[in-house]
């Protein structure tokens, strides 16, 4: 079934394309926030959907180039609408399997990877049957430790590799972000309102870095019943957008 597209602004004269299939939540923008780009940044960004985490960070005038990786290429086909609308020369979009970028990507001189992955294992939890939703919660195209593996080859030494996950994933992924050389230097906790368990976690790993992990304060989406100062300035010219 053909999916409609819509047309949603970001701020600061930019907007993303998206569809009921590839859309973006808090986690994306979360995780955008987390990873602190910089100008002269060189990232990929593994499972790309529409393109939000990229589009964001060069919003902010950040990333000296910027490549996304999908698998779907109705994902791809909505990042390149946005790209060819935008005009970003900086943003590459390809439509491949993470696990066959060998000759596609250059591996071994990109200072950031990013990836929301699929949160659920294999066979974990009912699946939905729209095979679109399947794959992007489920690893079913790629595991854990395929993203993990190929971050490590397309980071340069001391690059960074940041990711969100559920935290009852997050032993597993430190556990494999050491087997790839991966150091664990930061960790943050996100919680709706204090006095909740944590919903998501952010991770940053740094190639063969030295071991010492940092971890950040608790970010707490709400306060009061409503979004936390600190959330407002992360959605920032997201909400101002709306207003």
């Amino acid at each position: 079934m053909e999916q409609s597209i819509k047309k949603e602004p970001l701020g600061k004269d930019f907007y993303i394309y998206v569809s009921e299939h590839h859309t973006f939540g808090t986690d994306a923008v979360l995780l955008s926030n987390f990873a602190n780009a910089r100008k002269n940044d060189k990232m990929v960004d593994l499972g790309t959907g529409c393109g939000i985490i990229p589009l964001l960070m060069l919003r902010d005038g950040n990333l000296q180039s910027a490549v996304g990786v999908d698998i779907s290429q109705e994902a791809i086909d909505l990042a390149n609408k946005t790209k060819d609308d935008l005009n970003l020369s900086k943003f590459q979009v390809i439509n491949s399997n993470l696990t066959d970028l060998k000759g596609k990507v250059e591996f071994g001189c990109h200072t950031l990877v990013t990836c929301n992955p699929p949160y659920k294992a294999p066979n974990a939890g009912l699946k939905n049957p729209d095979d679109v939703i399947k794959v992007a919660r489920h690893e079913i195209e790629c595991t854990l430790r395929d993203i993990i593996e190929v971050s490590a080859k397309l980071l340069q030494t001391g690059g960074r590799l940041c990711m969100c996950h559920r935290p009852e994933r997050l032993s597993e992924l430190m556990s494999l972000m050491n087997e790839c050389k991966v150091e664990p230097k930061r960790l943050r906790l996100v919680c709706q309102r204090k006095g909740e368990e944590p919903w998501l976690v952010l991770v940053e790993g740094k190639r063969c870095a030295k071991i010492g992990l940092r971890i950040e304060p608790t970010l707490y989406v709400e306060e009061d019943g409503k979004f936390s100062k600190e959330m407002l300035k992360i959605y920032g010219a997201y909400k101002e957008a709306y207003l």
